[in-house]
């Protein structure tokens, strides 16, 4: 097939135009179809997408993260998926690696996230006080949290009765 403009070169370029439901097809060859303007989505762009990319990262806007399996201790070892299969902690630095996931854990097996401990015969009353004054603050913030105010009010009472007993 021959250009439609000049006739003379074959014709490379098929346009199909739209316009207002009328459709208008031209086949021109490259020349022609350049000088008509009709080439110039086929021009590289001013400023494409992969440099536009590429500008982006080398901004740091999009930190590449590495991706290297399961959190272990630093000190041992141990991942919490082994945690959580044997129930034993490997090294005291798994209490600071695995903190957040423990914390739930923790609470639902002994009441509390903290270890209390023994208390020492001869200073045993202050400190189960000062330890039973710390549960019911606890328990009076789940209860204010919770909307329970007539047993947050109980609470409060039962608060300050301990504090004037401890001093």
């Amino acid at each position: 097939m021959l250009c439609q403009e000049c006739r003379k070169r074959p014709a490379t370029v098929h346009i199909t135009r739209i316009v207002n439901g009328r459709k208008t097809e031209m086949s021109l060859c490259e020349q022609c179809a350049r000088e008509k303007g009709e080439l110039e989505f086929l021009v590289e762009p001013q400023f494409p997408i992969q440099s536009f990319l590429a500008g982006l990262l080398q901004q740091g806007a999009v930190p590449m993260l590495k991706v290297s399996g399961p959190p272990k201790c630093e000190t041992c070892g141990l991942t919490f998926e082994e945690f959580s299969r044997t129930g034993r902690l490997g090294c005291s630095g798994c209490y600071e690696r695995f903190g957040e996931r423990l914390d739930p854990v923790l609470r639902r097996i002994h009441g509390s996230a903290r270890h209390t401990g023994k208390v020492p015969a001869r200073s045993g009353e202050a400190i189960k006080a000062r330890r039973e004054l710390a549960r019911l603050r606890e328990a009076l913030a789940e209860a204010v949290k919770a909307e329970e105010f007539e047993k947050a009010a109980e609470l409060r009472d039962e608060i300050k009765r301990l504090e004037k007993e401890v001093g």
